[in-house]
C-alpha cells in the first residue's frame, strides 16, 4: 500500500486515475462471477445427522466448501476452497442437508457454474446464538458441551461466518443463503423478527441487496415422520411475511433418526435436494427479470 501511495503522488492526476482504475479491474477479474457462493447456519440439523454412505463420497468437482477451520488430517486451511466431500466442516462427521443442495445445484447450473458453500452450526443452539446483541449473555449460560462447539468459532458464530463470508467475496458472488433452526426455539412467536435481524445484519456486514440474495429456511421434522418439534413448523411458516424474500421449504416426507428430531441420511438428502430445487428456480426467475 505505501508503495502504491508512492508511485499515486508521481503521477499527474489524470494518469491516477487510470491506474487505480486498472487496480480495480484487477480486482474484479479475480471474482469468478460464476462461482455462486451460499452461507449455511444454524444448528444441529445443519451439523450432520445422516450417517455418510458411500455414495456421499462421489462429488462433482464444480462442488466446493470452504474450510471453516485448519484441518491437517484432511489437507484443510481455513478460508481456502476444496472439493464438498462429506463432512462439510473441519470437526463434522456424517452429511446434511448442504450436501444434497449443493449437488442439486450443481447439476441445474450451466458447467460453466461452480457453487461454494460455507457452514456454521451450534448442536442445540437458540436463534439468538446468532444475534450480535445477545448471543455473548446465551453463550455465556450454555452447557459446557455447546460451549465447546462455541469455541470452534472464537466464541462468536455469528462474526466468524461473516469473516468466512468477506473471504469468499473475493473469488465469487454470494447468492443466497440457507437456514436450519428452531428446535431450540420451540414456542417462539419472535423467531421470525429474530432471523429478519439476523438476516439485516449479515446484508449489512457483506454490502449485499436484499433482492438479490434469498434466504431459505427448512421446517423442522414434520409432524407427518411425528416430530418431536413439528409444532415449531407454524411459527416457521411465518416468515415470509416478515422477511422478504424468505421462502420455506417443507420437510414432509423427510425421513428422521428414531429421536424424531434429525434427519437420517435418506431424509436429509431429499431435503438438500429441496433447498436446491427452490433456489435454481429464483436463480431461474431473477436471469428472466434481468432480460
Amino acid at each position: 500500500m505505501i508503495l502504491l501511495n508512492h508511485l499515486a503522488l508521481r503521477m499527474k492526476l489524470p494518469h491516477v486515475a487510470v491506474f487505480l482504475s486498472l487496480l480495480l479491474s484487477v480486482n474484479a477479474a479475480a471474482q469468478d462471477r460464476n462461482f455462486h457462493i451460499f452461507l449455511c447456519f444454524g444448528q444441529s440439523n445443519l451439523e450432520s445427522g445422516g450417517k455418510m454412505e458411500e455414495m456421499d463420497r462421489t462429488v462433482d468437482k464444480r462442488f466446493q466448501v470452504m474450510a471453516d477451520a485448519d484441518a491437517p488430517n484432511r489437507g484443510w486451511t481455513k478460508g481456502s476452497w476444496y472439493e464438498a466431500v462429506p463432512p462439510l466442516a473441519a470437526k463434522g462427521n456424517g452429511i446434511c442437508l448442504v450436501d444434497y443442495f449443493g449437488r442439486t445445484m450443481v447439476a441445474g447450473l450451466p458447467k460453466n457454474n461452480r457453487v461454494g458453500v460455507i457452514k456454521v452450526s451450534v448442536p442445540g443452539a437458540r436463534i439468538e446464538m446468532f444475534e450480535i446483541d445477545t448471543y455473548a449473555k446465551y453463550a455465556a449460560t450454555a452447557a459446557t458441551w455447546m460451549q465447546n462447539h462455541i469455541k470452534r468459532y472464537d466464541g462468536n458464530p455469528y462474526q466468524y461466518l461473516v469473516d468466512l463470508a468477506k473471504l469468499a467475496q473475493k473469488d465469487g458472488v454470494i447468492k443466497g443463503i440457507l437456514l436450519h433452526q428452531g428446535e431450540s426455539n420451540p414456542g417462539d412467536k419472535e423467531w421470525p423478527n429474530k432471523v429478519k435481524g439476523i438476516y439485516e445484519n449479515l446484508l449489512k456486514d457483506l454490502d449485499l441487496k436484499a433482492d438479490e440474495v434469498p434466504l431459505l429456511a427448512g421446517e423442522v421434522v414434520n409432524a407427518d415422520q411425528e416430530g418431536k418439534c413439528a409444532g415449531f413448523n407454524t411459527i416457521l411458516g411465518e416468515l415470509p411475511k416478515t422477511l422478504p424474500n424468505s421462502f420455506v421449504i417443507s420437510s414432509a416426507g423427510c425421513t428422521s433418526n428414531p429421536d424424531r428430531m434429525h434427519f437420517n441420511a435418506a431424509g436429509s438428502r431429499e431435503f438438500g435436494k429441496r433447498y436446491g430445487e427452490k433456489m435454481l428456480s429464483l436463480l431461474s426467475q431473477k436471469a428472466v427479470e434481468a432480460k
